[in-house]
């Protein structure tokens, strides 16, 4: 067994720094690159006839350099001080207990990452990408209305149900998005590692950073998920469109509307977030873990 499997094995402290570590890496991830890779895609999977030049200039339009930052204060900082600490306490428990049970860190990676991803959807992942979507499709609309006055709203109209709308295509795209980044990082980590230093070699930063972009790069193969997810929660009217959506029926919209292409819809930006995403909180999450030992 070389010096890098038994580092996978040996049991990860649970405490509050695992816990703020998470929180302060997915607020960093958000307020920087992640927020306007989020807005992009929201506003073209919700407008599936917008090509990217046009979703980025009705975006600019909506504020500015701001604009891309809409849902940021206070949705996104919300679940991301929450959603980062849950991803990063579950996957981590979850990966020692597969891993001592024999499975490999591939396997390991993958369970780790179902748990984290499932864990941050239900916790308060559904609430706040709901309020985020609001945020950006109202505004095609004109409202002026303030974000918290519209959650108080849909609350007194729909309650608990209503501003968890979607929940559970979130559940379905957290659970395949980190499955599938934590599963490839560790794979391509491992292989990283025996072409560039050896059967029995240890992974250093490049590796881990170069495995964690080709993860987030290839965990987009749910798209058609975070497009569903969007249907159900957008505030877009347009004839036709069923007033209140589950997973098959917002499928059906979709399909009947825009075909096999619409659950395509905002990928390219979908990829700019999931390489920032993973390369955050898989690589960098990996390097001060092991800081905090």
């Amino acid at each position: 067994m070389s010096l890098d499997q038994k580092q996978v094995l040996e049991k990860k402290p649970i405490s509050y720094q695992t816990l703020l570590l998470g929180a302060a890496l997915n607020l960093f991830e958000t307020s920087s690159l992640g927020q306007p890779f989020e807005v992009m895609k929201t506003q073209m999977a919700a407008n599936r006839g917008q090509p990217l030049s046009e979703a980025l200039k009705a975006i600019y339009a909506r504020g500015g350099i701001l604009g891309f930052y809409q849902g940021l204060i206070p949705w996104a900082w919300i679940e991301a001080s929450t959603k980062g600490a849950v991803l990063l306490f579950t996957a981590a428990e979850l990966e020692y207990r597969s891993s001592a049970a024999g499975a490999s860190p591939f396997l390991a990676g993958i369970i780790g990452g179902m748990g984290g991803g499932i864990a941050q959807a239900y916790s308060t992942m559904g609430f706040c990408t709901f309020m985020k979507t609001v945020e950006v499709t109202r505004s095609k609309a004109g409202g002026s209305e303030s974000t918290f006055k519209i959650a108080a709203e849909i609350y007194k109209r729909e309650g608990f149900a209503g501003i968890n709308k979607g929940v559970n295509a979130v559940a379905l795209r957290q659970c395949t998005n980190w499955a599938s980044r934590f599963g490839i990082a560790r794979y391509t980590q491992d292989a990283l590692v025996q072409y560039r230093h050896g059967e029995k070699g240890i992974a250093d930063n490049i590796d881990k950073a170069s495995a964690s972009i080709i993860a987030g790069a290839l965990s987009c193969w749910n798209q058609p998920l975070e497009v569903i997810r969007v249907e159900m929660q957008s505030q877009l009217k347009a004839e036709g469109r069923p007033e209140k959506m589950n997973i098959a029926s917002a499928t059906r919209y979709i399909y009947q509307n825009n075909g096999l292409g619409g659950f395509y819809r905002g990928v390219v930006p979908r990829i700019g977030l999931g390489i920032w995403q993973t390369l955050v909180m898989v690589a960098l999450g990996d390097y001060f873990r092991a800081k905090l030992k």
